[in-house]
C-alpha cells in the first residue's frame, strides 16, 4: 500500500510518478520497443485496447480492490492510466485516481465525509486519492476496523464483533463493564445499553472502557477520569453504563489508546487529541493532569495524517502515513530507552524514529508496551526497542536497546501482527503461527509444561518461541491482545479467521470468560471463550 517499498532505497510518492523516457534506453533498446511495443494486434504500438471503453476499466480497476500500490504501478505502465478519463466528479482525475476515489466511498468512516471534508483529507495525504486510499486501508489494518477484535485490559476484558456488538467480563470495581453494576462478569455479557450503535473500535485501561462507534462517537465508562495524576487514585464518581463524551462531539473520532496517565484519540483526519497529564508540556500543551478537554497533539504531527495510536505506561506512539512512506513518531518518557531516539531522555513534542530510515523498513504496524515498543515492518521484519526485563526484546538477553533493533531469529517468518504488554511481546506470522518472549508470570506467554517440556510454565523467555499450544487449535490467529498494566497479573486472547476467541493466564477475575475450577487463577493453555465475533 506504500509508495515505496522497504528493499528500495528511493522513494516515490504516488502523484509524482512519471512516465519512463525512450530517450533514456539504448539505440537496440529503442529499436526493440518501436518494433514490439504493440498492445494488441495490429493497433499503434502503446495503446490500449480498451481506451475506447474507460467505464469498463474503471469498473475492473474498482470491482479488484487494487492495492493502492498496484494502481500507482498501472500508472507507470501506460499514459491510458495517467491521462484525464473526463469522468463525473472530476473530469480531470485520470482512471486510476477515479478507481481510487471509488473505493474510497465504500469505507465506513469516509461516505459521511462532506465534499469539503474529503478535499482536506486528499490535500492532508499528499493531494492523491491513492494516498487517501492508502492511508484509510492502513488504519483498518492495524487497527482491526470493521473486524472482530477482543482486548484484554488489567483486569477487565472488551469483545468487540464484527457486526458491532460488545461483550465485556471481569473485574468491575469502577463500572468498566457498562452493564450498570459494579459485579464482576465471569462470562462475556452483552452491554445492552448499546443496542442500535455499531461499535468499530475499542479500548481498556485500569478501571475504565472506551468505545468507538462507526460515526465516530466516543463512550466511556469507569472511572470518571481520563488520566490521574497517581496511579490508582479514582475520579470523583464511576460511570457504569456508556456515555458519550461530550468533549469529542465535534471530532469524528477512529481509535482510542489509554496510557496510566493519560487518554489520546485519533481522528479520521488523522489528527492526536490527548487528555490529562500535560501539565509541564509532557504531551505538547500546558493543561492541568485532570483536564478532560481533548487538546490536539503539537509539533510535527499537526500537518502529517496518523494511522494508528499506541499507548505505553507514560508515552505514546503514532504510525504516520505520508506520501514518501510510513514512518513511526513517539512522545513522553524515554525511560529505559522506549521513545526510541537514541537516548533515555523525555520528549515533550511527537519526534520521528529515524532508526527505521536505517533499517529501510516501512513500519505497517506499532505496539506500545509499558516500557518497551515493538514495530512489524512491511517486509515481515519485527523491531523491538525499550527496556529489555526479562526478554521482552527478544535479542537473547534483558538488555535496554534506545533504538528499534530487528529480532533476528525471527527472520525465517514474515510477521503481519505483534502486540506488547508489560514484559511480554507476541508476533503473529502470515501462516497464523504465534510466537511469544518475555515475562513468564501468571502463564500469559502460552508455553505451558506439558506441551512445551519446560520445568516452569511461569519461566521467562529471552528469544522469540513457538506458542505450540496455539498451533494445536488448527485455526489461523490473526490478533493478539495482552494485557499492558504493571499493576496487574496478565492474560492473553488469541482471536483466529473463523471469529473464535481464545484466552490463557491470569484469571482470578474472570478476565478469561472463561470459568477455573477451584483454587485455580489461571489457565496455562488457550481455551475457547463461549463467543462467537464472526
Amino acid at each position: 500500500m506504500d509508495a515505496t517499498t522497504s528493499g528500495s532505497s528511493s522513494s516515490i510518492p504516488f502523484h509524482t510518478i512519471v512516465d519512463p523516457s525512450l530517450s533514456l534506453m539504448p539505440p537496440l533498446q529503442q529499436t526493440f520497443q518501436r518494433v514490439q511495443r504493440h498492445c494488441f494486434g495490429d493497433l499503434t504500438p502503446g495503446e490500449f485496447p480498451l481506451a475506447a471503453s474507460p467505464s469498463i476499466v474503471l469498473h475492473v480497476l474498482t470491482a479488484c480492490n487494487l492495492d493502492p500500490q498496484d494502481l500507482a504501478n498501472l500508472e507507470v505502465t501506460c499514459t491510458f492510466f495517467r491521462k484525464p478519463a473526463n469522468f463525473t466528479p472530476d473530469f480531470q482525475l485520470s482512471i486510476t485516481e477515479l478507481a481510487a476515489l471509488d473505493m474510497c466511498q465504500k469505507r465506513a468512516i469516509f461516505k459521511p465525509m462532506t465534499s469539503e471534508e474529503r478535499g482536506f483529507l486528499k490535500q492532508r495525504c499528499g493531494g492523491s486519492w491513492k494516498l487517501v486510499l492508502r492511508y484509510i486501508l492502513a488504519g483498518e489494518a492495524c487497527c482491526r476496523r470493521e473486524n472482530s477484535q477482543a482486548i484484554a485490559g488489567p483486569g477487565h476484558s472488551i469483545a468487540v464483533t464484527s457486526s458491532g456488538s460488545v461483550y465485556s467480563f471481569g473485574s468491575n470495581s469502577s463500572g468498566q463493564l457498562g452493564h450498570g453494576t459494579l459485579e464482576e462478569e465471569w462470562r462475556p455479557r452483552l452491554i445492552r445499553s448499546l443496542q442500535g450503535i455499531r461499535i468499530i473500535q475499542a479500548a481498556a485501561g485500569a478501571g475504565r472502557t472506551m468505545l468507538i462507534s462507526d460515526a465516530g462517537r466516543v463512550y466511556a465508562f469507569g472511572k470518571d477520569s481520563f488520566g490521574e495524576a497517581e496511579y490508582a487514585v479514582q475520579g470523583s464518581k464511576v460511570v457504569t453504563t456508556p456515555q458519550m463524551v461530550e468533549s469529542l462531539r465535534d471530532i469524528y473520532v477512529v481509535q482510542a489508546a489509554i496510557g496510566n496517565f493519560f487518554t489520546a484519540v485519533l481522528s479520521r483526519e488523522g489528527r492526536v487529541y490527548t487528555f490529562c497529564w500535560g501539565n509541564d508540556s509532557k504531551l505538547g500543551h500546558h493543561t492541568e493532569p485532570n483536564d478532560l478537554e481533548p487538546r490536539l497533539l503539537l509539533g510535527p504531527l499537526e500537518n502529517v495524517p496518523v494511522v494508528q495510536i499506541a499507548a505505553g505506561y507514560c508515552y505514546l506512539l503514532a504510525l504516520a502515513c505520508q506520501p514518501s512512506g510510513m514512518s513511526v513518531y513517539s512522545v513522553g518518557c524515554g525511560l529505559g530507552g522506549k521513545l526510541g531516539h537514541g537516548s533515555r531522555t523525555d520528549e515533550k513534542h511527537p519526534k520521528l524514529i529515524e532508526q527505521f530510515q536505517a533499517l529501510n523498513l516501512q513500519p505497517t504496524v506499532v505496539a506500545a508496551g509499558a516500557w518497551h515498543a515493538a514495530v512489524v515492518g512491511r517486509d515481515g521484519r519485527v523491531c523491538t526497542w525499550g527496556w529489555g526485563r526479562y526478554g521482552c526484546l527478544g535479542h537473547g538477553n534483558e538488555d535496554c536497546e534506545s533504538v528499534p533493533k530487528v529480532v533476528e531469529s525471527l527472520d525465517n517468518i514474515k510477521a503481519i501482527h505483534v502486540a506488547t504488554g508489560d514484559y511480554t511481546t507476541f508476533v503473529v506470522s502470515d501462516t497464523g503461527d504465534v510466537y511469544s518472549f518475555g515475562c513468564g508470570e501468571s502463564s500469559s506467554l502460552g508455553h505451558s509444561t506439558a506441551i512445551d517440556g519446560q520445568g516452569n510454565r511461569h519461566a521467562n523467555v529471552l528469544s522469540p518461541r513457538l506458542v505450540t499450544s496455539l498451533k494445536d487449535i488448527n485455526e489461523r490467529v490473526v490478533q493478539i491482545s495482552l494485557t499492558n498494566s504493571i499493576y496487574w497479573n496478565a492474560h492473553t486472547f488469541a482471536l483466529t479467521d473463523s471469529g473464535r476467541l481464545y484466552a490463557f493466564g491470569a484469571g482470578d477475575k474472570g478476565q478469561l470468560g472463561v470459568e477455573l475450577v477451584a483454587q485455580q487463577t489461571e489457565r496455562e493453555t488457550p481455551e475457547c471463550v463461549e463467543i462467537d465475533l464472526s
